[in-house]
């Protein structure tokens, strides 16, 4: 299983932390605006939307920021256009990484990840220089969840692959299917703990002691950029030092 998958099991768990920081109010927003700036306003005929709004909802926020939100992405109230772009860089131990955006200055948030790469001795990437190295597949972790029935009912809504990822099962899907998987799993009765479009790794690094403990820094750093939507990497650290980071953090 690789690094980001045991992350993405963890990380869920961050949610109420997350919120009293503020940070999950501001990534549903940015995922709100960039599902309605792809998809248009109305949640009947946009599927992406409809997950940001089942976020949003979630996270407590209120009807009237939602709405706005979705507003602005649209193009149907004046405001900042917002682009979606993915940074390149390189981690501890020669592992790759990937840094999902949305922002509307492209040009400050650039140098906000190039800063924190540099604070850690690291190095942002050339577009394309790691980005072959990964695939765009959609997610889905559930929690409490019989394998053999989920199997069957991911297999049968058009996901890719069911894998036990310990504590959690992972249903992987091509990035099309992913909304449309999702929500069937979710019709099912389904506990979904987290659910993305994530950008999976052919192959891994192992990271231990302390290259792992500054990759896993690197990455908690980015995450708390109000642009960012998600980093990704192919490194492969076990999984109780990233509880053990992930308790601290």
């Amino acid at each position: 299983m690789s690094g980001h998958s045991k992350w993405a099991t963890i990380k869920h768990k961050k949610a109420a932390a997350d919120a009293k920081r503020g940070a999950a109010f501001t990534r549903v927003i940015r995922e709100l605006m960039q599902s309605a700036r792809k998809g248009g306003s109305s949640p009947d005929t946009n599927a992406a939307l409809r997950t940001a709004i089942a976020h949003a909802k979630a996270a407590g926020m209120p009807k009237d920021t939602m709405e706005r939100a979705i507003k602005k992405g649209a193009g149907e109230l004046e405001g900042q256009t917002v682009e979606d772009i993915t940074l390149e860089g390189y981690g501890p131990g020669g592992c790759a990484l990937l840094i999902d955006v949305t922002t509307d200055n492209r040009n400050r948030i650039v140098a906000e990840v190039r800063h924190i790469f540099t604070k850690y001795g690291k190095d942002m990437a050339a577009a394309g220089s790691v980005l072959w190295m990964f695939a765009k597949k959609g997610q889905i972790l559930v929690e409490g969840a019989d394998f053999d029935k989920l199997f069957e009912f991911g297999v049968e809504a058009g996901a890719d692959d069911v894998q036990d990822v310990g504590g959690a099962i992972e249903v992987t899907t091509s990035p099309d299917a992913f909304h449309h998987v999702r929500e069937k799993i979710e019709s099912g009765g389904f506990n979904i703990a987290n659910a993305e479009l994530a950008w999976v790794p052919s192959n891994v690094v192992k990271l231990e002691g302390k290259d792992a403990e500054k990759l896993l820094n690197l990455v908690a750093k980015l995450e708390e950029l109000d642009d960012v939507n998600g980093v990704y990497g192919n490194y492969d650290i076990a999984e109780d030092v990233i509880e053990k980071f992930s308790a601290g953090a």
